[in-house]
């Protein structure tokens, strides 16, 4: 997977392969993600066109669970959904609200997840709601482990963490950024604070992506040093946050593959372009642009390497794509979908 993905990505790569659907799924407003050839990368086809999955709309956060099956978080209710590739309906469901411990009327808002072997971590926004309001049950961050099985299923381990962005507004490091500011706004207002992406690094620590604020035009990620420790108690520790110029966007997810990262970029508010990025994971190295990533109106918040198989997997977050005229989140639960985009590379 590294090594293809390398190519796709990077100069002197090899060509990409035309992708395929993965099943017969009614296909929604596709966008074409292609690649097109430059002196970057000689040559590129597009990969396997948009299709639809059964279930919550807003797919914000997943994870490859075995190179069959994939696990979804949304922002929209506390249930983690289980899916087999190629096929359009959840096989098997997670409910959290009890382990959450959220509020009757709220949810945490799962925005990213990381794999360190077969655990999982979640994290949800730790922003306040479009009106501003504070709702503790948006602060957590949590784990999983996957159990083996067909279907394999995932069991809720250790605590969920609570006061996460407290250690963030004390730690020293992080103090330039005015993150105690920000935590007093609206999550998607100018300058408000958003997390929403979530990243493994190569020892098990883990990469906190913000989509809000960018702080002088840059997104920020901050370092989390013991995630193991978290969910036992233990407070949090943080390394020296990084900046990245991806436009002045976000990040919306950020996931390791192979010897670096790949990060979707989007716009703190809710307009705005989005845009693919690679980038080495070393501080001080500048995120570079997917050359030609037409994300059409793809609005992807959750990244994922398929193992084995040579493809990166994109899911859109379509919470406010009109079906039929109504926006898909305030549809009935049977009729919400939402969008996925497999991009297939060779050796």
């Amino acid at each position: 997977m590294a090594d293809s993905l390398d190519r796709m990505l990077l100069p002197g790569g090899k060509r990409l392969a035309p992708g395929r659907p993965q099943a017969r799924m009614t296909m929604l407003a596709a966008p074409a993600l292609v690649l097109l050839a430059t002196c970057a990368i000689p040559a590129a086809a597009a990969p396997s066109a948009a299709t639809r999955f059964d279930g919550p709309c807003d797919a914000s956060a997943a994870i490859a669970l075995d190179a069959g099956h994939f696990v979804v978080g949304n922002d929209e209710d506390d249930t983690l959904h289980i899916y087999r590739f190629g096929q359009p309906a959840a096989v098997r469901s997670v409910d959290l609200k009890s382990f959450l411990a959220t509020a009757p009327r709220e949810e945490s808002d799962i925005e990213g997840a990381a794999a360190v072997g077969k655990r999982i971590y979640w994290i949800t926004s730790h922003g306040r709601n479009a009106k501003g309001k504070h709702q503790p049950s948006r602060h957590r961050l949590f784990a999983t482990d996957v159990l083996p099985g067909n279907p394999p299923a995932l069991l809720p381990v250790g605590r969920p963490y609570t006061t996460l962005l407290d250690d963030m507004l004390a730690a020293a490091p992080l103090a330039p950024y005015g993150l105690a500011s920000a935590a007093q706004r609206a999550a998607e207002a100018e300058g408000g604070l958003n997390i929403e992406g979530l990243a493994a690094t190569p020892e098990g620590t883990l990469l906190i992506g913000l989509r809000n604020p960018v702080p002088r035009g840059r997104a920020l990620i901050v370092p989390l040093l013991n995630p193991d420790r978290l969910i036992e108690g233990e407070r949090a520790r943080f390394g020296t946050p990084v900046e990245l110029d991806l436009g002045q966007r976000g990040i919306r997810s950020i996931e390791r593959i192979g010897n670096g990262y790949l990060i979707v970029a989007g716009p703190p508010a809710d307009t705005g372009s989005f845009a693919l990025y690679r980038w080495t994971g070393v501080p001080g190295d500048p995120a570079r642009q997917v050359p030609g990533a037409n994300l059409g109106d793809l609005r992807p918040e959750a990244l994922f390497a398929i193992p084995g198989s040579g493809h990166i997997q994109l899911l859109s977050d379509d919470g406010g794509i009109r079906i039929g005229g109504v926006e898909c989140k305030k549809l009935p639960s049977g009729r919400q979908q939402f969008r996925g985009l497999t991009v297939e590379v060779t050796p």
